[in-house]
């Protein structure tokens, strides 16, 4: 069967491996822009991360959703949040290493820097898409590591209003933070 633009995503459902040559030959320079924004000086990460994302592609091709995105937005989606996953992999790396074994250039240190402001931009934009308390109460669980019990007794909600809260938050900044129109006239 030959593969088309009207057919591949189907096709990639019946797991037919020709799709995702397909997807390769006409979506790849989508996942490359991604990667070169994210990824800036990491090259060395490039080939793994594309190869990361070409397995989520084909591995969770049953969620994509045609109604909700076009097939470029959603891998150009799956292509930025692998990219963060490996700029904190390289950055927990970095700090983690022995000393005595990584001799770090000061180039070294200014790609950290950058990436750590990449990942906090990242996170303020989907912070910043919720309301002032449910952000406060995302602060207080995930950046200060306090637990239920304590938050609810800072804000004075019960532990089942805070739960709704951090489903309803996370379902918000899911909503909010969008690829749309990023990378659809992006070439490389």
């Amino acid at each position: 069967m030959k593969i088309t633009e009207k057919n591949f995503i189907e096709q990639m459902k019946k797991r037919n491996e020709k799709a995702l040559e397909y997807v390769i030959d006409n979506y790849a320079w989508i996942l490359k822009t991604v990667l070169k924004k994210h990824l800036f000086n990491l090259e060395n990460l490039y080939e793994e991360c594309m190869n990361d994302c070409l397995l989520a592609i084909w591995n969770n091709i049953h969620y994509y959703n045609p109604q909700k995105s076009s097939f470029k937005n959603w891998i150009a989606g799956i292509a930025k949040y692998k990219s963060i996953d490996y700029m904190r992999k390289y950055l927990k790396d970095l700090e983690n290493g022995n000393i005595d074994d990584i001799v770090l250039a000061s180039e070294d240190n200014s790609i950290k820097e950058i990436l750590s402001n990449e990942i906090s931009m990242e996170t303020k934009k989907m912070l910043y898409s919720l309301s002032e308390e449910d952000r406060e109460i995302f602060k207080k669980l995930y950046f200060e590591e306090k637990n239920m019990n304590e938050i609810s007794k800072e804000t004075g909600l019960s532990k089942s209003i805070l739960y709704n809260r951090l489903s309803r938050g996370k379902k918000k900044m899911r909503k909010n933070i969008s690829v749309k129109g990023d990378y659809e006239n992006e070439r490389l």
